[in-house]
């Protein structure tokens, strides 16, 4: 197996993330360094598989690392250098897959935990891919359009003797969408000279997009949503949740549980202008198409207008605290702590996790302990990931299904893949979190053995 040089050690020190998405942070922390949650995931699960010391090496880090500068020259005249990575955990069971964020907060443990839970989120929906993830320390909110697609081709010309269709293939993620794919695409494809759709997902459906891509994460939340409520007796009639996050896994999670018959009481998102979250509610349930219509395109929310149509303003947490069945937790990583899950209604049945990461292990614990049904985010939104494959499936033929297919066949997907881990969690009692870990960390070891790697 070829190995490449990681261009950085890897660093377990202390990682600064915000406590809200984009909020600075008053003080770093190490309980919410995303990579060292990874691997403790990890190991908990490695342990209860009997992994090999070899095995669980080469699954605890990554394969391969690119960090990178891209100097791009602003729209004023000067030149600003902006910070890129690509890692590619690992590809024993196919191309790596993953996004690729803008935030101005990435780091390289960051990306590298997401990374992992990638290989773990192909892995236990079962499609023949890896996991890798990309990102830029930027914010899109300061950027014009122009100095967002120098970034875009900046980033692929740094990796792209590294990435490829049949190699590892990105797609969007937070703050990116399928124009800075699109330009992702163009320029790979000046660099390599041919044409090659399926280097990318999450392009617009004119130029080789799937139909169903943009509902697909949020859809998938939904499916699996679906199918614990069926297993616990309850109607999604007579439930309401609380959702945190206001982008596009979000609201079309929303949009499909509302068609189920269930009603949402309180959405949160990041107000750019005053730099934190809020939480806006109302408990005879918030219209869709309504709050739609003041939104803007990074998923924030005009709190002025939302207030004049009669939502109430509440500090951004207080999403966590509503009286509901269920709550979706769409936003950033390590949300739910040890810190505020006593917060949690006792009326709460379901987490069904939409965002990547966003319960940190000792709120795990708590969450367990009280009865919640927690759909883990590598099941519950790996309903983008599935459709980025059909996407990629569709480019790779030149052939486009309808959209019926598409999200039939990523239902079929996500409710195989909810059953067996429900079933692993019953038969060995197992929390659905573990169940999913060892349903995938089987899958991708047995791949590595195969191999020959160890």
């Amino acid at each position: 197996m070829a190995q490449s040089v990681v261009s950085e050690p890897i660093d377990m020190g202390t990682e600064v993330r915000p406590s809200v998405p984009g909020q600075a942070p008053k003080k770093p922390t190490k309980a919410f360094n995303s990579f060292q949650i990874a691997q403790t995931q990890f190991d908990k699960v490695a342990e209860y598989l009997g992994l090999d010391p070899a095995t669980r090496d080469l699954l605890r880090y990554p394969l391969r690392e690119f960090h990178f500068a891209i100097p791009v020259r602003m729209d004023d005249g000067s030149v600003k250098v902006f910070r890129g990575f690509r890692v590619q955990h690992n590809d024993a069971r196919g191309p790596g897959k993953g996004g690729i964020r803008f935030h101005p907060q990435e780091t390289i443990d960051t990306v590298r935990a997401l990374s992992m839970w990638m290989t773990w989120k192909c892995a236990v929906v079962d499609i023949p891919l890896g996991g890798a993830k990309g990102g830029v320390i930027c914010d899109p909110h300061n950027l014009s359009l122009r100095e967002q697609e120098q970034i875009c081709r900046g980033w692929v010309r740094q990796v792209a003797r590294n990435v490829g269709p049949l190699t590892d293939v990105p797609a969007p993620d937070v703050m990116t969408n399928s124009q800075h794919m699109l330009w992702i695409l163009d320029e790979f494809e000046q660099i390599h000279g041919g044409r090659y759709p399926g280097f990318i997902t999450g392009k617009p459906v004119g130029m080789g997009g799937s139909l169903g891509r943009t509902e697909a994460t949020g859809y998938g939340v939904v499916f699996t949503l679906r199918e614990a409520l069926k297993e616990l007796g309850i109607r999604p009639e007579d439930t309401t949740a609380s959702v945190q996050g206001f982008g596009n896994v979000a609201q079309y999670a929303i949009e499909l549980y509302q068609r189920l018959g269930g009603r949402v009481i309180a959405v949160s998102c990041w107000d750019q202008a005053d730099q934190c979250s809020y939480t806006y509610r109302k408990l005879a349930g918030i219209d869709l198409n309504q709050i739609l219509s003041i939104t803007d395109h990074f998923g924030g929310i005009n709190k002025q207008k939302a207030k004049d149509l009669g939502y109430e303003l509440l500090p951004g947490e207080a999403w966590l605290e509503q009286d509901v069945e269920i709550l979706i937790p769409a936003a950033m990583e390590n949300q739910i702590t040890g810190d505020n899950v006593d917060k949690i209604s006792p009326r709460v049945r379901i987490i069904a996790e939409g965002a990547n990461g966003p319960t940190t292990p000792e709120a795990d614990t708590q969450i367990k302990e009280r009865g919640i049904l927690l759909i883990p985010d590598f099941l519950a939104n790996a309903g983008g990931v599935t459709c980025s494959y059909f996407e990629q499936v569709q480019s790779n033929m030149n052939y486009f299904w309808e959209k019926d297919e598409v999200l039939g066949k990523l239902d079929l997907k996500m409710t195989s893949a909810y059953f067996a881990v429900s079933e692993l969690s019953r038969r060995e009692k197992l929390s659905m979190r573990d169940a999913a870990y060892a349903i995938a960390i089987g899958r991708v070891a047995k791949a590595c053995h195969d191999r020959g790697w160890v």
